[in-house]
């Protein structure tokens, strides 16, 4: 594997036909998502999942329009002139003040176990140090990479490669919305209804506030709380006149009969009162009256607040464990 002059990219010379070169834009968006359909049966993806899907060529363009540098931090790889993989690059700043350099690959599984693979990390790795060196961040950097429980092939990559777990989110599928249990009286003075802009900031500051302590969390302002609002689903319980949970929902882009439960938050002094349930409960109530027939969502398997018994409670059950890889930085 060498590096071309210019713009820090590799070919793959020890393997005939094989080229890696820059992503160039809207033309490869659909070959891209070609790419992510032909590796779904090996590593049985879950076309509905909420945390890494199916994307189609128009939500791989959207994606691609956030990175830094779209050209530089994506990387195609051709056999013979088609596109058979792709590497992108992303990065941002944990509530530690951890920078995270997270890098994905994608690669066919026809084309595995040759050596492309490891020259696609190999690549990401490497322009990764570069972008630490540009951004001085050295000093807090580091390397993630994700793979789903059933990406076996990227599972074992990334482990050969010195990466090692750190956590894993699973996520949960209730089936059928219409078989939801009934609520339980909350206490007295605790109300529950829709939240309205004058109590958009408090409820981003009931997410944010709820994972204080929590490692591995990407720094949330309340302008990217804005930028991203769907509001016509989120629900709010007060304690008189103060927020005391939240439980955010939406219904799903992709796909409409989905609906998904982004954030349920309660405040630490108002827990073990039932508001947890009764937050959830009215929000997959709305989500059914706006045309949902399923939900999704997902936790941190080392929830320390007993999730799993609030959601299975409810009806979820266990779809999908997705793993997050972290390795250090060596430039």
């Amino acid at each position: 594997m060498s590096v071309n002059s210019g713009n820090g990219l590799a070919s793959l010379e020890q393997l005939p036909g094989y080229v890696l070169r820059p992503c160039h834009g809207h033309e490869d968006h659909g070959a891209m998502a070609a790419v992510r359909l032909g590796c779904a049966e090996r590593d049985r993806i879950d076309a509905r999942s909420v945390v890494e899907g199916l994307p189609t060529a128009a939500e791989i363009a959207e994606a691609s329009a956030k990175l830094d540098d779209p050209s530089e931090n994506q990387a195609l790889v051709e056999h013979n002139g088609g596109v058979v993989g792709y590497s992108t690059i992303r990065r941002w700043q944990e509530r530690d003040g951890t920078w995270l350099y997270l890098h994905r690959g994608y690669l066919l599984p026809e084309h595995r176990g040759q050596g492309i693979g490891s020259a696609m990390l190999n690549w990401a790795e490497s322009r990764i140090r570069q972008l630490v060196q540009q951004h001085g961040t050295a000093q807090t950097a580091v390397l993630g990479a994700n793979a789903m429980a059933s990406q076996q092939d990227a599972t074992a990559l990334l482990l050969d490669s010195g990466y090692r777990s750190v956590f894993s989110l699973v996520e949960l599928e209730l089936a059928d919305l219409r078989q939801l249990p009934d609520g339980k009286p909350l206490p007295a003075g605790i109300r529950v209804g829709a939240v309205d802009p004058s109590s958009y900031r408090a409820a981003w500051k009931t997410v944010v506030d709820s994972y204080a302590e929590a490692a591995f969390t990407e720094r949330w302002t309340f302008e990217s709380f804005l930028a991203t609002a769907a509001p016509t689903c989120w629900r709010a319980a007060w304690d008189r006149e103060d927020m005391a949970g939240v439980a955010l929902c939406s219904i799903r882009r992709q796909d409409a009969t989905v609906g998904e439960v982004e954030e349920l938050s309660v405040r630490k002094e108002s827990r073990r009162l039932g508001l947890g349930r009764a937050l959830l409960l009215d929000g997959l109530r709305c989500l059914r009256e706006h045309g949902a027939e399923t939900a999704r969502l997902y936790t941190g398997t080392a929830n320390p607040h007993r999730s799993y018994d609030l959601y299975e409670g409810v009806g979820f059950r266990r779809q999908n464990e997705h793993v997050r890889y972290r390795k250090p930085i060596s430039v």
